[in-house]
């Protein structure tokens, strides 16, 4: 019989909603607590509460403090995976944080609900269900961070929130999901061509996020600057591409030794530097600007934390981002 570990920390999945008022919040008592009973026999379930946080409550500092304790639990004791339940709001970066941290080959599962235990169609016990079978999955070995939502599996690098309240909000754009689940299996047809992973100690970096527009000047660039980051992420136009305008911004900020990492502000594709006119991506590799391949701009964010916990050398950042 294979021994799971859920961990719980938050978020739609525990809560109810007031039938008078329509509200949705926190309750005294977990609605998922009676999980155990239904899988009696099949699989064998230990079942903590971390955090009972709503997502958008949810820290960098909080992610190390869950990383750690996947694996201080899983060094005390031979599970053969671990499903976390997390608000779907910060989901895909504490999935894709976990996934740059944590040391083990064993499944480790994030899911969540669109829907409070309580209501018409909630989802939160089947997606948790569905996530329990993945972590029991041999298959699911070696595949990094996934996250189980409405029948799919997909990767926490690629997967995203597309919709604000859709039950089917979380894809994977451009690479889909790399599995199903079913009332009874699980199944596969991708496979994970690389896996980053970096042990570190601490998160506590400053980066900021910054999305590119129609006419953007360098004022919001030179604020962050003044703002004392570690480090910053922009969010370009199409291939990777920012108004002429936020060039002199931008070198300022490189200059201070700050690392920028560009993505692109579409949810498809990479950027590149194709275009050679003035704030085109090729002025910008030019200039010293780290090139993401293919992460999101809040993704980006997390990676570039991690990041710079481990090194402030940008040519070991460019490796790193490439």
């Amino acid at each position: 019989m294979k021994r799971i570990l859920i961990i719980h920390t938050g978020g739609t999945i525990s809560m109810k909603e007031d039938k008078e008022t329509g509200e949705v919040n926190t309750s005294s008592r977990h609605p998922l607590e009676e999980i155990s009973t239904v899988l009696q026999g099949r699989v064998e379930i230990e079942d903590d509460i971390l955090f009972y946080l709503p997502s958008p409550h949810i820290r960098p500092d909080h992610m190390l403090k869950l990383g750690r304790y996947v694996h201080e639990k899983m060094a005390k004791r031979n599970y053969d995976g671990v499903v976390i339940t997390h608000g779907t709001d910060t989901l895909e970066e504490t999935a894709y944080f976990l996934d740059l941290f944590l040391q083990t080959r064993k499944p480790v599962v994030v899911t969540g609900a669109m829907r409070s235990s309580n209501e018409i169609g909630a989802d939160g016990l089947y997606n948790l269900l569905s996530a329990i079978k993945v972590a029991s999955c041999d298959e699911a070995q070696d595949k990094g961070v996934l996250v189980v939502m409405n029948d799919e599996i997909h990767t926490a690098k690629n997967v995203t929130k597309t919709s604000t309240s859709n039950v089917a909000t979380f894809q994977s754009p451009q690479y889909g999901p790399i599995g199903i689940t079913t009332k009874s299996d699980v199944f596969f047809h991708h496979k994970m061509t690389r896996h980053d992973s970096y042990p570190i100690q601490n998160i506590g970096k400053r980066v900021s996020l910054i999305k590119a527009y129609a006419g953007m000047d360098g004022d919001l660039i030179d604020a962050v600057r003044e703002s004392r980051v570690d480090g910053l992420i922009i969010e370009a136009l199409g291939q990777g591409n920012l108004p002429p305008e936020t060039m002199e911004a931008l070198e300022r900020t490189i200059k201070e030794g700050i690392p920028v990492v560009l993505v692109s502000r579409c949810y498809q594709g990479i950027v590149q530097d194709t275009y050679g006119y003035p704030g085109g991506g090729r002025q910008l590799r030019n200039m010293g600007i780290i090139f993401a391949n293919g992460l999101t701009g809040p993704k980006a964010r997390i990676k570039l934390m991690v990041a710079l916990e481990m090194t402030a050398n940008m040519t070991e950042l460019e490796h790193m981002f490439s």
